[in-house]
């Protein structure tokens, strides 16, 4: 039976959950002292690790409720996310130019999921992710594996245009990404593809070259992730389309997808 915590403990816990609410964070983990079960302390990885708190009073476990918690629809799901991220002042990225949010477009039940790095200008104007001229390649991409953009669901590791297209930063990554994880557990897709090493390395917490990401599937809380080119990075180098059609064929192989003839152009 847990010991009773003293008062002040208990409201300092109870701030701090608060406080990593208001981040996007709910996730939680509970751990015994790691001094007296050492096999538990390399059990957390880093970015985990930065949301974990010790919590051993059931009272505080109300305060950790994510507002989607026990909703199916993923269309609610969404919406109460999208609410809870309000009009973000989370990071530093709210004072330096953004015009708007981009949240995320596509199908709430999509069984594939495509995520970028962040919001570019046209984004940024429009509100949507990849709508400007990689939106216009990923969209070709799509359509090369036989689908539709309304068929799956696209959104980036951040929400907000970084300045001059910038690559984010680390902590502007993690205190935007709870809201992303929060997306891909409404959206519960069957595979995700990253684009680009930024989301890559930013969902697995892999600091590798794209060599290394590309090719294989990487198990992510139970879904499974590939990596591939960024379609901007495409841009400047149109000879990797080739190499993004292999990985595009990997991932319709496991969707049990029909594999057209020919790749995106």
């Amino acid at each position: 039976m847990p010991g009773v915590l003293d008062p002040e403990i208990k409201r300092a816990l109870t701030e701090r959950i608060r406080f990593y609410n208001e981040l996007g964070i709910y996730d939680f983990y509970r751990r015994e002292n790691p001094e007296t079960q050492p096999e538990l302390r390399e059990e957390m990885t880093p970015r985990n690790k930065v949301a974990a708190v010790v919590v051993s009073e059931e009272g505080l476990a109300a305060v950790n409720s994510k507002p989607e918690s026990g909703v199916t629809d993923p269309v609610t799901a969404l919406r109460l996310i999208r609410e809870d991220l309000g009009d973000c002042t989370r990071c530093r990225l709210s004072k330096q130019g953004r015009k708007q949010i981009v949240f995320g477009v596509g199908n709430p039940k999509a069984e594939l999921m495509f995520i970028g790095e962040a919001p570019g200008a046209d984004e940024d104007q429009q509100g949507e992710p990849f709508v400007g001229r990689a939106g216009q390649l990923l969209n070709n991409m799509i359509k090369a594996m036989g689908i539709r953009r309304e068929d799956v669901y696209i959104a980036n590791i951040i929400k907000c245009r970084p300045p001059g297209n910038r690559t984010p930063e680390r902590d502007e990554c993690e205190t935007c990404s709870p809201f992303l994880m929060r997306q891909i557990a409404a959206i519960q897709p069957k595979a995700i593809v990253a684009l680009g090493a930024v989301a890559a390395k930013t969902l697995l917490a892999i600091n590798a070259p794209m060599s290394e990401f590309r090719g294989r599937w990487f198990d992510f809380r139970g879904t499974k992730l590939a990596v591939t080119y960024h379609p901007a990075f495409l841009l400047r180098d149109p000879r990797q389309k080739k190499e993004t059609w292999k990985d595009l064929q990997m991932v319709m192989k496991e969707l049990g997808m029909a594999i057209p003839a020919k790749g995106t152009e």
